[in-house]
């Protein structure tokens, strides 16, 4: 049986090499918000003006209007968010080594109650709560992750608020192009380009999941197009109702 091939090198020096790196925060999250709910709005905007019958034109500006105004919008909001979860973090950790000077002894009970809940006792347990708490740093980290479930690694609220509005943009416009270049049928096209837009999102994520690429294509292609699909409905009979 051939061995399974490794994602990295187990051998020492590249394991210190590895380790002494920071962790690297993940956006994808980020990326994956802002893609679908600018594939989403952008075609609800389209369906909806070509319903309405207005020019190509008019759909054009509405959808830039959309990519730029609601872009922004999402954007500003993940920068928001973001940046309260640095400052909670920061917060719970101030609570922390403020206990830990105060109350030393009831933290070291802490830290014997979380490894005990892992299943350790007796001396294994004793010399594990000696370990973690003769490092104030290590101390502190295992009780930010245990009792908070906070992690040491940051996102940057300007980077998590980047990557939102880029993939905004960028699968928001898809469905505009038919309009952009003038193409017949522009119903057609845009619902084949939102669900483009769907697919590429889905299966560009599948790098970072253990899914196939193509079955994690189509299943964000069908949450996407759900909820675009919900879009223009509620559209459609909001349009019935101002007739």
């Amino acid at each position: 049986m051939p061995t399974p091939r490794l994602e990295h090198s187990h051998r020492p020096a590249d394991i210190a090499s590895r380790l002494s790196e920071e962790p690297q925060a993940s956006y994808l999250r980020d990326w994956i918000y802002g893609g679908i709910d600018g594939a989403v709005t952008t075609f609800a905007i389209v369906a909806g003006a070509v319903g309405a019958a207005l020019s190509p034109k008019i759909i054009l500006i509405l959808g830039v209007a959309n990519l730029l105004a609601d872009g922004f919008s999402m954007a500003a909001a993940n920068y928001s968010g973001t940046k309260s979860e640095e400052e909670d973090y920061a917060r719970l950790l101030a609570i922390e080594e403020k206990h830990i000077a105060v109350a030393p002894e009831g933290e070291k009970e802490e830290i014997r109650q979380i490894f005990r809940s892992k299943g350790f006792e007796g001396e294994d347990l004793n010399d594990l709560v000696r370990l973690v708490t003769s490092n104030r740093s290590t101390w502190i980290e295992t009780m930010m992750q245990a009792e908070y479930g906070m992690s040491s690694t940051s996102r940057s609220p300007v980077k998590a608020a980047l990557a939102t509005f880029v993939a905004f943009a960028v699968c928001g416009s898809l469905p505009l192009l038919p309009f952009l270049f003038g193409l017949g049928a522009t119903a057609i096209y845009t619902t084949a380009l939102t669900a483009l837009a769907f697919f590429l999102i889905g299966s560009i994520k599948a790098r970072w999941s253990t899914k196939n690429w193509v079955w994690s294509g189509l299943e964000t292609t069908a949450i996407g197009l759900s909820a675009a699909g919900i879009a223009y409905v509620v559209g459609y009979l909001l349009q019935g109702l101002t007739a």
